[in-house]
């Protein structure tokens, strides 16, 4: 299905226009307040081209618009959903199959765009920070925007069967280079992981909707590995 990208162009000037307001009123940043910035069109035109590269096949414009998606559903528990949202555009806008520093580039791709957007200190700093906590998904108790965008980010594991399957092979494409064997190896490591940890979601919605369903299908793609 295509990407509706006047829609997500839409998205992304309402999350910066929000975006751009103190994320403190009781604080205000007086070099923030009525904050204007850059346009924030072209931004979107070129996160939206890094979200279309050719080496995705799972972390793709799609992926975009689900996690978007599922940032709206949780957005009434987390903090400052602005910043969520934000991060959400971030946290994979640097994404090569191969590399192991993708978050952090793309945490630094927000340190260096969100200020020239007007959004304020605090609030871009916030952003990089929850990019950078999608490398292991596991925010601090109380974190609750990271437990936002974590469980926004993991909501694919609790996917219908067909679903499932269907990013699943989504990840093998995008891993294509990496022989049979050490795919499965590294995959299993990856399952293990997540299955490890005590709670997959940690949002109230998260944890009754999702976590029992998404260890099923980890348990079930593991035994086949």
């Amino acid at each position: 299905m295509a990407t509706d990208t006047a829609q997500l162009h839409a998205r992304w000037h309402e999350t910066v226009t929000a975006a751009r307001a103190d994320p403190d009123p009781t604080d205000p940043d007086p070099t923030a307040a009525d904050a204007t910035g850059a346009d924030p069109a072209p931004y979107a035109t070129r996160l939206l081209s890094a979200w279309g590269e050719p080496q995705r096949r799972y972390h793709t414009t799609a992926h975009l618009v689900a996690v978007l998606d599922h940032v709206d559903l949780l957005a009434h528990h987390a903090a400052d959903p602005a910043a969520v949202r934000l991060a959400a555009w971030f946290h994979d806008a640097v994404y090569r199959p191969d590399r192991s520093e993708n978050e952090e580039r793309s945490a630094a791709l927000a340190e260096r765009a969100l200020p020239e957007l007007g959004v304020p200190a605090d609030r871009t700093a916030e952003v990089a920070r929850l990019v950078r906590l999608t490398v292991t998904h596991d925010p601090a108790p109380g974190d609750t925007n990271g437990e936002v965008l974590c469980d926004a980010d993991l909501a694919v594991l609790a996917g219908a069967p067909d679903a499932y399957a269907a990013y699943v092979a989504a990840v093998r494409e995008e891993y294509a280079f990496v022989p049979e064997d050490a795919f499965r190896e590294g995959r299993a490591a990856v399952l293990r992981q997540l299955l490890d940890l005590p709670r997959l979601f940690r949002t109230p919605f998260g944890t009754e909707r999702w976590e029992a369903l998404a260890r099923r299908n980890l348990a079930a793609e593991l035994a086949t590995l």
